[in-house]
């Protein structure tokens, strides 16, 4: 039998899920992490843990900042059957949320200070989207799930050569943004034009260096 949520019922789900996002070591994985006990990490010295462990946490806010997107989309989407979408997308981020701040654990590292500011950001811009129409909103989830999948393939490439933990969690995530992309795409969204790409990288830029010291 299906619920119909009142108002106050969603209000509740979404303060819920700014909760398990924003604070440290809440969001809960669905899948278990692709970085399974038989992946053991070769030795690694200190500035090289130091560097793997700010790369993650880059990886991370970019998955504060996707579920921020989400949400605010979410708010504002006028078809159900896309609401849904960024529902399951979302979902699948948390995953990856939480495959993120493990790895940071594991690390002796912690998420960024800055992430409340880059979710504060992302939920705006995923609302404003959404409101302008589906079509707009899906491009843009698009739009944004290639320029993650361009950051975790560089970051792949610049890991220490001995973090396979972090390589694995990374190569399934590239997996799952590409086929949010696809699916957004799929269901009609906007292919942006080359000058918003590129300043959807420019922004991306500011967020990663600052977020991997800070």
């Amino acid at each position: 039998m299906n619920r119909n949520y009142s108002h106050a019922d969603n209000l509740i789900h979404q303060f819920d899920t700014v909760l398990r996002t924003l604070i440290p070591h809440a969001a809960v994985a669905s899948r278990p992490s692709p970085a399974t006990a038989d992946i053991q990490d070769d030795e690694m010295t200190a500035d090289e843990r130091r560097h793997a462990a700010g790369l993650m946490r880059v990886n991370h806010t970019g998955e504060v900042c996707a579920q921020a997107l989400y949400q605010g989309q979410g708010c504002t989407a006028k078809l159900p059957e896309v609401r849904s979408q960024m529902e399951h997308s979302a979902q699948e981020e948390i995953d990856h949320l939480a495959w993120c701040d493990e790895r940071l654990q594991e690390l002796d590292s912690r998420t960024s200070v800055l992430n409340p500011v880059f979710y504060a950001a992302s939920f705006g811009l995923g609302a404003v989207a959404g409101a302008i129409g589906d079509r707009v909103s899906l491009g843009f989830v698009a739009a944004t799930e290639e320029q993650v999948g361009k950051h975790l393939d560089e970051h792949m490439v610049k890991l220490p050569a001995g973090d396979h933990r972090s390589r694995a969690v990374l190569r399934q995530m590239a997996i799952d943004e590409a086929h949010h992309a696809h699916l957004a795409l799929e269901a009609g969204g906007a292919r942006f034009p080359a000058p918003v790409k590129f300043g959807m990288s420019l922004m991306s830029k500011v967020m990663t260096k600052s977020v991997y010291r800070f």
